[in-house]
């Protein structure tokens, strides 16, 4: 089974990718701006960059150390996930571009969409986040930054990006339900006891 949009959604999904690819066409070119794209389109695959933040974010407690394991595990079968399954589903042509590259890059054999490098992003950031707010900037902008990448070194269609975006997310939200850093059962037990008086028991 192979899913396509056509007719009027197909136009708007058209419009939506030609008129990001034009906006960031004026970055395309800029050294900055292609070192840090192509670095970080390169630092994201097969999820490198998420399993080395995980691994550091082990290093600071036991508590951390379950976070990381658990953002490991988490990449590893939403790439299962996304390539062996939902990407079948679609099988959308990449952007083909005619010009040379500035610097090397894997291009992928899979479908278009979604993104890989952008539901790996998203995935992770929102495991890494979840009992570490006070980094959780860093890896909601590190996920973002991955994502628009693969706009910008041309290997994916916005709305590639977009939609991996949305089912990063919605795995990562799913991870954490599945897999809590601390059980049901001890959040219940550390929970403070109240009287009929509002009260705690000691």
């Amino acid at each position: 089974m192979r899913l396509t949009l056509e007719g009027d959604r197909a136009a708007a999904v058209k419009r939506f990718d030609d008129a990001v690819d034009r906006g960031f066409q004026h970055l395309r070119g800029h050294p900055l701006a292609d070192r840090v794209f192509y670095g970080a389109s390169a630092v994201g695959d097969h999820g490198l960059i998420w399993v080395m933040l995980g691994a550091l974010r082990g290093l600071r407690g036991d508590h951390h150390w379950r976070a990381a394991v658990r953002v490991g595990a988490g990449v590893g079968l939403e790439s299962i996930l996304v390539n062996l399954g939902i990407k079948s589903l679609f099988r959308r042509r990449r952007p083909v571009i005619d010009e040379p590259r500035p610097y090397p890059l894997r291009i992928p054999l899979t479908s278009s969409f979604p993104s890989g490098h952008a539901t790996s992003a998203f995935c992770a950031a929102t495991l890494l986040a979840d009992g570490d707010p006070g980094l959780a900037p860093l890896y909601y902008g590190a996920a973002t930054v991955v994502a628009l990448s693969r706009i910008h070194v041309r290997i994916h269609h916005a709305s590639d990006v977009v939609g991996g975006i949305a089912i990063g997310l919605a795995l990562g939200r799913l991870g954490l339900r599945l897999a809590p850093l601390e059980p049901a059962a001890l959040r219940a037990t550390a929970a403070p006891v109240r009287n009929g008086r509002g009260r705690r028991r000691r």
